[in-house]
């Protein structure tokens, strides 16, 4: 199972699973314009083995008690600026999971996989003799 991560609170504590704090990055990072998708770099879990979709896809999580560290992985469109699709992602995973939480985002470190070229784009180059 995911890992936990304890709040305290003066009438008790509250429990995030790293999981929540995956799902909660990668819709946040697959909203930013030029996010094609995310990529398969960090291994997903039980969810894909099963076939099921999961929002958690492309993103690795580790949290201590009040703080976390974000990676995503990422395919950008192409014609997209990289750095200014990395940065974008990492501000609102960073301003999502803080938000939602309540943790501390000490970094969130964007992987950029691949590039998603649109089939009216690709080309086969011609063979020559």
């Amino acid at each position: 199972m995911s890992e936990q991560n304890s709040v305290p609170e003066a009438q008790g504590s509250i429990k995030i699973a790293e999981e929540v704090v995956a799902v909660v990055s990668g819709i946040a990072a697959s909203e930013v314009d030029g996010v094609a998708g995310m990529s398969n770099s960090f291994a997903g879990g039980i969810a894909e083995l099963l076939g099921k979709k999961s929002m958690s896809k492309g993103v690795k999580v580790e949290l201590s008690e009040t703080t976390a560290s974000i990676g995503v992985s990422l395919i950008v469109n192409y014609g997209a600026r990289i750095p200014d699709v990395a940065w974008e992602v990492q501000e609102r995973v960073k301003r999502a999971v803080e938000s939602m939480t309540g943790l501390d985002v000490l970094e969130v470190n964007i992987f950029v996989d691949g590039i998603s070229i649109p089939k009216d784009e690709k080309t086969v180059p011609e063979e020559t003799e």
